[in-house]
């Protein structure tokens, strides 16, 4: 169904870095893993270590898997931008290049789905 409109749209984003004072969203996703239906969603300083924030946030996020006492985050395969990647654990989101509404994967080889139910 065609629309018309009465008047010109003006797009006003409001989630730019700005409106989120001194923080930044972050999406992580494990890929290939039925319980988690999107990746998820975090808000987040750039200062923070990535080591921090995979035990300290992502960690407890994906606790309720059953299969998540398997995953060794600082061992999974990485992906960011869409490419294979290795994080500086110790370093900033910043250091290692992560920006505003950056889209992180892992993936857990042999651990590819909700209790193996492909």
């Amino acid at each position: 169904m065609a629309l018309t409109s009465t008047k010109p749209y003006v797009a006003v984003p409001r989630d730019v870095v700005e409106n989120f004072n001194g923080k930044q969203i972050v999406y992580v996703c494990w890929d290939h893993h039925m319980l988690f239906a999107t990746p998820l969603m975090l808000v987040v300083e750039p200062g923070m270590s990535f080591g921090d924030l995979l035990e300290n946030v992502v960690k407890p996020l994906i606790g309720p898997d059953p299969d998540s006492a398997l995953v060794d985050l600082t061992k999974v395969e990485w992906q960011k931008a869409g490419r294979s990647w290795t994080p500086d654990f110790g370093a900033s989101l910043a250091a290692n290049g992560i920006v505003h509404k950056e889209q992180l994967r892992f993936s857990t080889p042999g651990v590819n789905s909700l209790l193996g139910a492909a």
